[in-house]
C-alpha cells in the first residue's frame, strides 16, 4: 500500500513511529533553513517539516513543490515545538526521510480553502477540485450518515429496499418528463421517472407490505435553490395503514435522524396544521414557525372608512413585526421596494408604528386615534412594534404577505437555520382548478384518494373534496409528503374522468394498474422525502447543490462535462430522430 496512516490519524501518541503518507499538498512555508509542507487527504491535514542542516536536497525537493501536487512521504513522527490546537493532528509533524511526487498539478484555479476564492461558476467547473475542501467533504459526510440512518430506522420497521425501473412511461401528470429514445423501437420513448409512485403501488398489490428506496428522480423543470433536474428522494409506501400509521411512522423517522445525526431530541408529536389553517394564519402552505408574525385579517376594522385602498380590497391583512418601530423611513421604505418586485408584484404597505409617543400611522388621515388603537389589540401590538398592513385580491394578498414575513425574519434574524420548528400539514385539497382552461388537476398526483366523507362527491363536487394527504415541513421547507392511495379501480377511473381523461387515454396510461387493482389491492399509502433538501437543511443550508457530488447550475447544464450535448448525425439516424439545427 502507498501509505501506512492517513493525514488525519496520527497523535501525539504516535511520537517516534516510522510512517509513510500520502495526500496533496495544501501549502508550503519556505522559512529559510526550515521549510513546512501541509499535507492533506480526505482525512485532515499532518504537518511534514524539513530541515536544510538534516538533509539539504530534500529540503530543496520540498521547495519545489507545488499547491494541490500529489507526493508521498516517509518519515518519523515528532512533536510540534509550536502546536496547532485547532486541528486533530496540531500537536506532531512527521520528520520526513523520503519524498516521492507522484504526481505534478497545475495551479488550481482557486485555493482549497473553506473560505475559497473561487466562485460557484468556477466552482462547478471544477467541481472535482471543489470537492477537494474540508467543508464541502464534510457535507458529503453528513449526507452518507443521514442515509445510512435512514436505511437503519426502516430495515428495523420491516421495510425492504426494492429498486424500481429508471426507463418508465411518460405520463403527463406532474412535472415535464425527461424522455429517452428507444433505439429497437424507434418512434417511440422511454421516461425518466418523476417517483416511482405507480411501482411502489403495485409492490403493496404485490404483498411487499413495506418498501422503501433511497432513490434517484428525474423533473423537467425550472430549476432554484432547492430543486435539481435530477434528485434523491427517500421513497416509501405502506399497506393495511391509515393516515394516522404513516404519520407516526415517519414523524418517527425525522426524529430518528435529528437525534442520531444532530442529538436533538423532540419529546412532543410534531404540531399539526391543516392546508387552510396554514393558508390562513401564514400565506403559505409551508410556513416556517420559527417566529410568529401570524396573519391577522383586518377587514372588519379598516373598510368603510374612505380609504380606497381598503375598501376596495377583498382582503386587508396585517402582520405585526415585534421590535421594529424605530426602523427609519429609509427601511420601510425598503420594505415597499421589495413587496414591489415583479415577482411578488404588491402595491405596497400601510405601516402602523407603537413608539414612545403613541400610535402612528402612514394613513392617519382615515382613522381616528382609537381606530388605530383597534388595530393594534387585533394584532397585538404593543410599544415598539411595527404593524405591517397589505391589501387586494385575498389569495394574492396572501402569497405576497407571506413574502415581506420571510424577509422579515430574515431582516430580524429570526430564522436560525440551527432552530428547527417541524409540522404537519394535512387536509389538502384533493384538486385544483386552472382560472383559464377551468380543468382540474390533482394538487398531489391523480392516485391521491380523497377523505372518505369526501369521496361521494368527487365528480359532483371536485373542488370541495379534501384530500388524505400530508407534508412534512421544518422550517418552512417542504422536506416531502404523501398520501393514503386510492385501491379501488371504479374510484381512480372516476378520478381520471374528473381529471378530464377519456376512458381510452386512462387505459392507454394506466391501464396496468387498474388492472392491478382487480387482483386484491389492499388499502395502502406511503410518503417521498426529498433526500438533498433534508441534508441541506441538517447542514444549515438553503442550496441543495453543495450536498450534491456533481450538481447541474440554475440552467440545467453540468458545466464541467458540458451537458446536455447535441448527438452527432449517426447517432441520431440510429435513433430514427431527425438531426436538429
Amino acid at each position: 500500500m502507498y501509505r501506512t496512516h492517513t493525514c488525519g490519524e496520527l497523535r501525539l501518541t504516535d511520537a517516534g513511529k516510522t510512517v509513510t503518507l500520502a495526500g496533496w499538498v495544501q501549502r508550503t512555508r519556505d522559512l529559510g533553513g526550515l521549510t513546512f509542507v501541509d499535507l492533506r487527504d480526505r482525512y485532515g491535514i499532518t504537518q511534514l517539516s524539513f530541515n536544510v542542516e538534516r538533509d539539504k536536497a530534500l529540503c530543496d525537493q520540498a521547495n519545489t513543490l507545488g499547491r494541490e501536487y500529489v507526493i508521498l512521504a516517509t518519515g518519523t513522527v515528532k512533536e510540534r515545538e509550536s502546536k496547532n490546537l485547532q486541528i486533530p493532528t496540531g500537536e506532531i509533524e512527521l520528520i520526513v526521510t523520503g519524498l516521492k511526487v507522484l504526481n505534478a498539478a497545475k495551479t488550481p484555479p482557486f485555493t482549497m480553502e473553506e473560505e475559497t476564492d473561487g466562485g460557484d461558476d468556477l466552482r462547478m467547473r471544477y467541481r472535482y477540485l471543489d470537492l477537494r475542501r474540508a467543508n464541502i467533504r464534510k457535507n458529503f459526510e453528513l449526507r452518507h450518515r443521514m442515509a445510512i440512518e435512514t436505511r437503519n430506522y426502516l430495515s428495523a420497521h420491516h421495510f425492504l429496499e426494492v429498486e424500481t425501473p429508471v426507463l418508465i412511461k411518460s405520463t403527463p401528470e406532474g412535472a415535464r418528463d425527461f424522455v429517452v429514445p428507444s433505439r429497437m423501437n424507434q418512434g417511440e420513448f422511454y421516461a425518466l421517472p418523476q417517483s416511482p409512485q405507480t411501482f411502489k403501488q403495485l409492490l403493496m398489490v404485490a404483498g411487499f407490505d413495506r418498501y422503501f428506496q433511497v432513490v434517484k428522480c428525474f423533473r423537467d423543470e425550472d430549476l432554484r435553490a432547492d430543486r435539481q433536474p435530477e434528485f434523491t428522494q427517500i421513497d416509501c409506501e405502506m399497506a393495511f395503514v391509515e393516515q394516522e400509521d404513516i404519520l407516526r411512522m415517519f414523524e418517527g423517522l425525522a426524529k430518528h435522524l435529528f437525534k442520531a445525526v444532530l442529538d436533538k431530541e423532540f419529546s412532543s408529536p410534531f404540531p399539526r396544521m391543516t392546508f387552510d389553517e396554514a393558508m390562513r394564519d401564514y400565506g403559505c402552505d409551508k410556513p416556517d414557525l420559527r417566529f410568529g408574525m401570524r396573519f391577522n385579517e383586518l377587514n372588519d376594522l379598516l373598510q368603510g372608512k374612505g380609504f380606497k385602498v381598503f375598501d376596495e380590497a377583498e382582503l386587508v391583512v396585517g402582520i405585526n413585526a415585534e421590535g421594529c418601530a424605530g426602523w427609519s423611513r429609509k427601511q420601510t421604505d425598503s420594505l415597499i421596494d421589495f413587496v414591489k418586485r415583479p415577482q411578488i408584484g404588491a402595491t405596497g404597505i400601510v405601516f402602523l408604528k407603537w413608539t414612545t409617543e403613541g400610535l402612528k400611522s402612514t394613513v392617519d388621515k382615515f382613522f381616528t386615534p382609537e381606530q388605530l388603537k383597534a388595530w393594534a389589540v387585533r394584532c397585538g401590538m404593543k410599544e415598539g412594534d411595527l404593524l405591517c398592513i397589505m391589501a387586494g385580491k385575498a389569495d394574492r394578498t396572501r402569497k405576497q404577505l407571506n413574502e415581506l414575513r420571510l424577509h422579515l425574519g430574515d431582516l430580524c434574524d429570526l430564522r436560525d437555520p440551527w432552530a428547527f420548528s417541524p409540522l404537519w400539514v394535512v387536509d389538502f385539497p384533493l384538486l385544483e382548478q386552472d382560472e383559464e382552461s377551468g380543468r382540474w388537476h390533482a394538487m398531489h398526483h391523480p392516485f391521491t384518494a380523497p377523505k372518505p366523507e369526501d369521496a361521494h362527491k368527487l365528480e359532483s363536487d371536485p373542488g370541495g373534496v379534501k384530500a388524505n394527504a400530508y407534508d412534512l415541513v421544518i422550517n418552512g421547507t417542504e422536506i416531502g409528503g404523501g398520501s393514503i392511495r386510492i385501491h379501488d379501480r371504479a374510484m381512480q377511473e372516476a378520478m381520471f374522468r374528473v381529471l378530464g381523461f377519456t376512458d381510452e387515454e386512462a387505459r392507454y396510461k394506466f391501464g396496468f394498474l387498474l388492472d392491478a387493482f382487480e387482483y386484491g389491492a389492499p388499502p395502502h399509502g406511503g410518503a417521498a422525502f426529498g433526500f438533498d433538501r433534508w441534508v441541506s437543511l441538517f447542514g444549515g443550508r438553503s442550496d441543495i447543490r453543495e450536498f450534491i457530488a456533481f450538481p447541474k447550475n440554475n440552467a440545467g447544464r453540468d458545466t464541467m462535462i458540458d451537458a446536455p450535448s447535441r448527438l452527432d448525425a449517426a447517432q441520431l439516424a440510429e435513433l430514427g430522430i431527425a438531426s436538429v439545427g
